[in-house]
């Protein structure tokens, strides 16, 4: 994760609006333990496109592993919403154990929630 970081903050560097590099660079400082910093970098990511679900995805695991379940849960509805949800299973080889399960938890209850709401309607 060090050198991949340093890779990608590199090409950050090279290039601030490329957003491949700085998902990149989120993912290893999440991988490094850096969990503002990664959050810090995603919300610069999404201030150039505020529709992208794979920062969306990631942000909304930050929030979770930070305790804030409703922003977390706010922005994964803003995911479905836009109606790409591809990016949530790449994503999952990125998170850890911990995470990957919080995460599908989430997921899975809000899942159950849309069904239900549309076998009401």
């Amino acid at each position: 994760a060090p050198g991949v970081h340093q890779l990608a903050s590199l090409l950050v560097e090279l290039d601030t609006s490329d957003e491949a590099s700085q998902i990149l660079c989120a993912d290893a400082l999440y991988q490094m333990g850096c969990v503002e910093e990664a959050h810090k970098l995603l919300l610069l990511a999404l201030s150039g496109n505020p529709q992208r679900s794979p920062i969306l995805a990631r942000l909304a695991l930050l929030q979770l592993k930070k305790g804030f379940m409703y922003d977390g849960n706010q922005l994964l509805k803003k995911v479905i919403r836009i109606g790409d949800t591809s990016c949530l299973l790449p994503i999952m080889d990125i998170f850890k154990d911990e995470d990957r399960k919080l995460m599908q938890t989430l997921c899975h209850f809000r899942a159950l929630t849309i069904l239900k709401d549309k076998q009401e309607d």
